[in-house]
């Protein structure tokens, strides 16, 4: 009789790319991906994040690079993937939030989250599935969702829409994408807490109002998220798309 073998959670040989990538969240999943073997290339506006992150994980024995670019500018989004090798691994990262009364949002407001929340999202897996597809390369798209894709959230209608928006996008990209070979998934993770979160929970009231939701009792850290990049960038999850995997210490449970 012979065993079956676990599929392998490495990424030898693979290139991935990580929008967001100089602080927080994506800081934490670049780092898992070139932990587990990965070539990693930093994209964000701030040179000084990357390239700093791109020198911790170099040396960390790491391989990584930082590329500075706005998501936001679609132009440059299409020039940027054009000018590489098709990427293996897509982690679509960058974000913003303006939580607010949706009685009080702007129309700047709502530009500025659904147009980096969704349109930047949509427009950055266009680009890099076109790539992929002309390299027959059969990749892994992650998405950076939110369990406020699938509740509501008081003050939180403009980043509720993007998520919930996001949830979509994602299933209709991996009945696209699946007879290419490449996989769409999310990651939902509950409140994180990061340099942009942080200073929400200096508010005692705001705090405890999250601890009461989550139910395993603890603010959700950047770590937390690390092994649901890994796992959904790998072979580990081979037959896995079109799903959203809650990080949500059991916020969506009841």
């Amino acid at each position: 009789m012979s065993l079956p073998k676990t599929p392998s959670f490495r990424l030898d040989g693979r290139r991935a790319v990580v929008t967001g990538a100089g602080r927080g969240i994506g800081v934490a999943l670049a780092a898992a991906l070139a932990e587990a073997g990965a070539m990693v290339t930093l994209v964000a506006r701030s040179a000084a994040e990357i390239g700093a992150v791109a020198e911790e994980i170099s040396a960390a024995g790491g391989r990584a690079e930082a590329a500075t670019l706005d998501v936001s500018d679609l132009a440059a989004v299409q020039a940027f993937f054009a000018d590489r090798p098709a990427f293996d691994i897509l982690v679509n990262n960058a974000g913003t939030n303006r939580p607010k009364p949706m009685m009080d949002v702007s129309e700047d407001d709502y530009d500025a989250v659904l147009g980096l929340n969704l349109k930047s999202a949509f427009f950055v897996a266009q680009a890099c599935v076109k790539a992929m597809i002309a390299a027959g390369t059969r990749g892994s798209l992650i998405h950076i969702g939110s369990q406020m894709g699938h509740v509501g959230g008081p003050n939180r209608s403009l980043y509720c829409a993007s998520k919930w928006a996001v949830e979509g996008m994602n299933k209709a990209f991996a009945l696209d994408l699946a007879a290419h070979g490449i996989r769409s998934n999310i990651i939902a993770p509950t409140f994180i807490e990061t340099p942009m979160t942080k200073p929400f929970f200096e508010d005692a009231a705001f705090k405890a109002s999250v601890l009461a939701k989550i139910k395993l009792g603890r603010i959700g850290t950047v770590e937390d998220l690390m092994g649901a990049a890994l796992f959904l960038a790998s072979d580990a999850s081979a037959l896995i798309t079109g799903t959203s995997m809650l990080v949500d210490g059991g916020w969506t449970a009841d």
